[in-house]
């Protein structure tokens, strides 16, 4: 199987979708952000200065996902259907793990929609805590499944 962002010349260039047919397609995508136990407390307290973490990191998100066009230079705009972003603390590992589901009818897949969503709401949570812990770690980010196209569904064993 030959890498698709590249022509015959080894030039990266943007996939023409054109003639790709346009089905149903989703993709779902998770990761972590680590954190020390305090700071993991204030946010489900909602006793973070800044306000409402998981809340803003949502939004985040959302907008992640609806702008990875912008961010990533060869991926296609697309318009999506929907998006949602489930963030849950993890107290046993001081963490949040946070859970991007993306849809949309297009000839082209969301996986890396949903990836971008993931990545923007925990780089929100760092953003919004980074004053009171440093040391939090963004980890596991990673495709749990897609489906639609021509290669069908996938989902990781």
């Amino acid at each position: 199987m030959s890498l698709t962002h590249f022509n015959a010349a080894g030039e990266a260039h943007m996939v023409d979708v054109g003639d790709k047919a346009i089905t149903h397609r989703t993709a779902v995508a998770e990761g972590c952000i680590l954190m020390q136990s305090a700071t993991l407390e204030r946010i489900v307290a909602g006793e973070h200065a800044k306000g409402d973490v998981l809340g803003v990191a949502r939004i985040a998100g959302i907008m992640g996902a609806k702008r990875t066009a912008e961010l990533i230079p060869l991926c296609h705009p697309l318009a999506l259907s929907r998006v949602a972003v489930d963030l849950q603390p993890l107290p046993e590992r001081n963490a949040v793990r946070c859970q991007a589901t993306v849809e949309t009818r297009g000839s082209t897949g969301v996986e890396m929609e949903a990836l971008t969503a993931v990545q923007v709401a925990l780089l929100t949570i760092y953003d919004m805590c980074k004053a009171v812990d440093r040391s939090m770690t963004l980890t596991d980010i990673r495709l749990l499944e897609k489906t639609g196209g021509r290669s069908g569904a996938w989902r990781r064993s």
